[in-house]
């Protein structure tokens, strides 16, 4: 943001502060000061000159030797301008001088055998225009040998202010006067509206029509009738000049100015080339091509929100006019557009043209719903004033649902607390009156303060907070003469994350860091995901429910480059939505979770080695190596899925009683299809958040078992459709607790078995900790098992 220090003084009285001081208040509070542009120091040695003479150059056809006068001597300059002629007023740069357009420094020089002291500059060379078909030539009534900066009124300072993404009301001279006006105690002066008007949905001369509501809450149209388009008047052109604007014409530059002035976008219509006189504010509908005021051919989305008259489209809505309905030196009426549209909008349509403009940028960061009758009244007041003609009273203003302001209270013992010391309940109200903020009713406890919307960043008392202190300023904030610190044991909130990183690391997983936004088409468990409501593009439309996608892409992008042996793991957040609506935090669960994932071989090919691959029993022992530590302090069951999901292929879970803490296994060929991965992949994810939520301050003790374990086998040959979990399910069931652990050992598949038939072999293992167990008790409990098995699932026992 280019502010202009001249500019800031029509509202706010700077007298007795130093550029030195404005710069140190304003980055202190917030608005940090990037660079500092002195515009006498640009022109230094640069003054008004009369040329008293001008002669062909003897050895050259195209120059010219000049005699300037600077007030006080003659300087003979070679000149290679067409239009320098005797008694002209000129810019002169004297030897010294640095041309501000290049930076080149004036030099004593023989040009073609004639001596040149010095430079009588064109308007692009000064800075001051684009214009280099000649020298510029300067009003005869300047003093000569003034400095230029003096003579133009440009002896001004010029601040390049860096605007915060939350404060998009900045973006204008008077927010930038309000806050200093705050911060040195000094009243603000703001323009007087005179124009008497009557607010209606339709006039005599226009008609507006609002078709998309929600791309634009608010739209206002002031008409002007009878004025003169023309060159603007030099006070107008100075300022946009000032902060590097361009003057066009009176009613352009108006709408320019009006822009840095209250960080109103408006745009100027030839009301007589509106079709019907008739404004509609909707979306494109189609595909189609728009050329803009740049006279370039854009091509427009459906989805784009244009201004259209009664039959073609005039304007893309937030962004720029069109060619179609520009003002020329023609024009005798028009429309002043003064709207609020919706920002997500406007982002949307100025990413997907690569454009951005002035009025792009305060769009797409938010604007003051209800500035835009001031806005527009202000620019046509001045359009009045330079370019003549007639406001009509009747000012058009569609505003259907009015954007309300926010109210939120402020508790004093609150400020005290955040803050570490007390500001005086008088001082934060004349800081908060300062900021134009209204003051409902207060008390010795609390304050209740209504924003006003131009302040889009204030939601919270935490946010009034944060306003009062850097208005109020950090050199104000007392020293602290000791700090008292406790002798308590110190929590590392992320030791946990840390030790996993270190054994995985140490294991030779290397580390991936992905974005938690993911596409449509990549999304798990879709139905519980939550939808980003303005996404930057469809490939982050959604927030991730799972890490698995994540892992997929960046193996996918790895082997696409020729590595395809891969240990990976990622430690991320997922989210997923608790209700089918979702209306407030509480219907987000957030929780961390850690993938591991193995592709391609575990080991090279040397002249001693076979190359090895990964398989579902390396990322079995990877897991619990990784986990070991946690595991030895919980419960946790391994269970073994040997059917195929949507996810794997076969499985195994760590669970703890009924609750699923982790899932893994061999990942589905159709998975992995939609990631074009062709090498088998191999992954865990598990539920950090739940895992760091028991008790992982020490190792516990378990004494040595001191009675023996007994073991029996069995095998039984049961339909291939029932699963090794039904099978051990019916084994404990049937069994007491005297059986501890149930072991697959061997799966075998022969037609010798019979069609459709495969064979499980277990072993299972008893013991009781308080005693020994006799031969006749476990035979009966292994029976029984038996029995149960053979009858439930219509098993056989193999001999």
């Amino acid at each position: 943001m280019i502010v202009s220090l001249n500019w800031l003084k029509e509202y706010i009285d700077l007298n007795g502060i130093t550029v030195e001081e404005i710069v140190d208040k304003l980055t202190t509070s917030g608005s940090e000061i990037e660079e500092v542009i002195d515009k006498s120091e640009e022109f230094k040695n640069i003054v008004i000159g009369k040329v008293e003479e001008v002669q062909k150059h003897p050895n050259a056809d195209k120059l010219s030797v000049c005699k300037v006068n600077d007030g006080q001597e003659i300087f003979n300059v070679v000149c290679g301008a067409p239009n320098v002629a005797k008694g002209q007023t000129v810019p002169f740069a004297k030897v010294g001088a640095v041309i501000p357009n290049g930076k080149f420094e004036i030099k004593k020089a023989k040009i073609r055998g004639e001596k040149s002291e010095g430079m009588i500059c064109a308007e692009d060379e000064l800075g001051l225009g684009d214009d280099h078909t000649g020298i510029m030539v300067l009003d005869n009534s300047l003093k000569i040998g003034e400095p230029l900066a003096s003579a133009l009124k440009f002896n001004d300072v010029i601040l390049d202010i860096a605007i915060t993404p939350n404060r998009a009301d900045s973006l204008s001279h008077i927010v930038i006067a309000r806050d200093l006006a705050a911060l040195f105690n000094r009243k603000l002066k703001l323009p007087n509206l005179k124009t008497q008007f009557e607010i209606v949905n339709k006039s005599e001369s226009a008609e507006v029509v609002v078709e998309n509501q929600t791309g634009c809450p608010r739209y206002t149209a002031v008409v002007v009738k009878g004025i003169e388009v023309k060159e603007s008047p030099e006070w107008l052109k100075e300022k946009l000049i000032s902060i590097g604007s361009r003057p066009i014409n009176n009613i352009v530059d108006v709408t320019n100015f009006v822009l840095h002035e209250v960080g109103q976008p408006l745009h100027a219509f030839d009301l007589d080339e509106l079709s019907g006189s008739k404004i509609i504010v909707k979306d494109n509908g189609s595909k189609n091509k728009f050329i803009t005021l740049d006279s370039k051919e854009r091509e427009i989305h459906s989805t784009d929100l244009m201004i259209c008259d009664g039959e073609k489209p005039v304007a893309i809505a937030g962004v720029m006019g069109g060619e179609n309905s520009e003002v020329t030196n023609k024009t005798k009426n028009i429309l002043i557009e003064s709207a609020y549209f919706n920002p997500s909008s406007v982002r949307k349509t100025a990413k997907h043209l690569g454009l951005s403009t002035d009025a792009s940028y305060r769009f797409e960061r938010g604007t003051d719903p209800n500035g835009t009758l001031k806005a527009a009244l202000r620019a046509a007041e001045l359009i009045v004033e330079i370019a003549g003609g007639e406001i009509e009273t009747k000012v058009i203003d569609i505003y259907p649902e009015e954007i309300s302001k926010r109210n939120v209270s402020l508790r004093f013992d609150r400020i005290n607390k955040i803050l570490g010391f007390k500001i005086d309940n008088e001082k934060v109200l004349k800081i908060l009156e300062g900021l134009e903020f209204s003051i409902s009713e207060h008390d010795d406890k609390i304050v209740r303060v209504e924003i006003p919307t131009f302040r889009h960043d204030i939601e919270r008392e935490i946010d009034l907070i944060e306003e009062v202190v850097r208005i109020y300023g950090f050199d104000g904030v007392p020293p602290i003469e000791k700090i008292s610190n406790t002798l308590s044991k110190k929590i590392d909130e992320t030791n946990f994350e840390d030790e996993l990183r270190f054994r995985l690391t140490a294991l030779g997983f290397n580390e991936t860091v992905s974005n938690s936004l993911i596409s449509d088409e990549k999304t798990m468990d879709y139905s519980r995901s939550i939808k980003v409501l303005n996404p930057q593009s469809m490939e982050m439309s959604r927030l991730r429910t799972s890490l698995i996608p994540n892992v997929l892409m960046n193996i996918s992008r790895n082997i696409k480059v020729k590595e395809s042996d891969l240990m990976f793991f990622e430690i991320g957040e997922v989210f997923k939505s608790e209700n089918d609506q979702i209306k407030s935090f509480e219907d987000i669960s957030e929780h961390e979770n850690l993938i591991i994932a193995l592709t391609g071989n575990k080991n090279k090919k040397t002249w001693y080695q076979k190359e090895i691959p990964f398989d579902f029993y390396d990322l079995v022992g990877l897991t619990n190596k990784s986990l070991a530590k946690v595991f030895a302090n919980i419960k946790v069951k391994t269970q073994f899925n040997l059917e195929s999901s949507e996810l794997f292929e076969y499985s195994f879970s760590k669970n703890l009683g009924k609750e699923i803490l982790g899932e893994g296994g061999k990942v589905n060929r159709e998975l992995l299809k939609k990631y074009e991965i062709e090498n088998n992949v191999f992954l865990f994810e598990i539920n950090l958040s739940a895992l760091k939520s028991f008790d992982q301050k020490s190792n516990r003790y378990y004494s040595l078992l001191k009675y023996p374990k007994v073991y029996r086998d069995f095998g039984f040959i049961l339909d291939k459709n029932i699963s090794y979990n039904e099978v051990v399910k019916t084994i404990k069931q049937s069994s007491s607790n005297l059986l501890k652990n149930v072991n697959l050992f061997d799966i075998f598949v022969s037609e010798s078995l019979g069609k459709d038939k495969k064979s499980l072999a277990f072993k299972l293992e008893y013991y009781d900790e308080s005693r020994t167990l006799r031969e006749e008790e476990i035979d009966k409990e292994f029976w029984k098992t038996i029995e149960a098995v053979k009858t439930n699932l219509n098993a056989e026992l193999r001999g």
